[in-house]
């Protein structure tokens, strides 16, 4: 039985929560989990095996385990600690941000001086900002968990599977925009104002899945006392619980993702679908819903639908379509595919 360490001492407890789940019941891996008290308070364990870890801690974790490998969920931060682990282990880090992977060190002096002054300035001169294109650089695999990401360079984690559970039967239809209300990566000025002008006479509920703050909570604000009839939002103010997003993605006839063309991170420009993956992707993947998507957003998965102009009239068609999720996302093929890419890690 091949031995694994997971480390996520930084920021995507939604990732350690996939490969969690997906590596649950393997019969050829043990894994050990290191993560941060931030990120372990967001995990739904069961018996697996949880450390307690940080950057001051980890190096002296790893000693004499004899791991077979060793992956690392985020390289955001901790940029010395990293290195040392890369220089030192079979490594594999998750690639987030392809542009910021490779990012050169005059890029990330200018990214300093841009945004975020004095935390910047703490992870140049106190974490080792300039090692953090080295530590992918020295890394013996990178991965991609959005397959048209992938390529000679960036290897395809298969960890999204569909979850069994019952379809939603819902009175009136439902439509869940699942993510952060936050204008920076999703277009929620142009959904405000689809809603607020929509004609329709079939009764529907939009649920903002996603803590919303600033001049979004605001508009959404706004938007609740002037809707058309026959029209609903919900939305929320704080942190949405995890019980709470995975009873409304169950819910959700279907998901409406109006994606960003372009981010940022650290202050360099990132491309959805084509150096930086979303989150959407995998809920859909997950709860087995359509998504839409907008039309310019590059995806060859038959699940994500281009956006039409009419998106009132495509939300409702798509409530009555069918897609077998199961039949290529059931949890023991994607769980073979996890194991045959790690198989693959350790024996090169």
């Amino acid at each position: 039985m091949k031995k694994i360490a997971y480390i996520e001492i930084d920021t995507h407890a939604e990732i350690a929560q996939a490969f969690m789940d997906i590596m649950r019941d393997t019969k050829d891996f043990t894994v050990d989990y290191y993560f941060s008290k931030k990120i372990k308070d967001q995990i739904s364990k069961n018996d697996e095996a949880v450390f307690l870890s940080d950057s001051s801690m980890i190096l002296d974790q790893l000693k004499d385990k004899g791991y077979d490998l060793i992956i690392i969920g985020t390289v955001h931060r901790f940029f010395n600690t990293f290195l040392a682990i890369t220089k030192k282990y079979n490594t594999a880090v998750i690639a987030h941000n392809l542009n910021f992977s490779k990012a050169s060190k005059l890029d990330l002096v200018k990214s300093v001086f841009k945004k975020d002054v004095i935390y910047r300035l703490k992870l140049w001169l106190k974490e080792g900002l300039f090692y953090s294109s080295k530590v992918y650089q020295t890394s013996g695999a990178l991965l991609v968990l959005d397959e048209a990401m992938s390529s000679e360079k960036y290897q395809f984690l298969s960890l999204f599977y569909t979850k069994d559970y019952r379809a939603a039967e819902n009175q009136d239809r439902v439509v869940v925009i699942p993510g952060g209300v936050s204008q920076k990566r999703r277009d929620y000025r142009y959904i405000f104002k689809t809603i607020q002008h929509s004609e329709t006479n079939k009764p529907c509920e939009f649920v903002f899945l996603g803590k919303a703050k600033d001049s979004e909570l605001k508009e959404l604000e706004k938007l609740s006392q002037k809707l058309p009839e026959n029209i609903r939002i919900t939305y929320f103010s704080e942190r949405v619980s995890a019980e709470d997003f995975e009873k409304w993605m169950q819910k959700a006839d279907v998901l409406w993702c109006p994606i960003q063309e372009h981010t940022e991170f650290f202050s360099l420009k990132e491309t959805y679908g084509v150096t930086k993956m979303t989150g959407n992707l995998g809920d859909a993947v997950a709860y087995g819903k359509w998504a839409v998507f907008p039309s310019g957003y590059p995806s060859k998965l038959d699940f994500i639908i281009p956006e039409k102009e009419n998106i009132l009239d495509q939300l409702n068609e798509l409530t009555h379509l069918h897609f077998d999720f199961q039949k290529y996302y059931n949890k023991i093929e994607i769980q073979k595919k996890t194991e045959q890419i790690l198989f693959r890690l350790i024996s090169k």
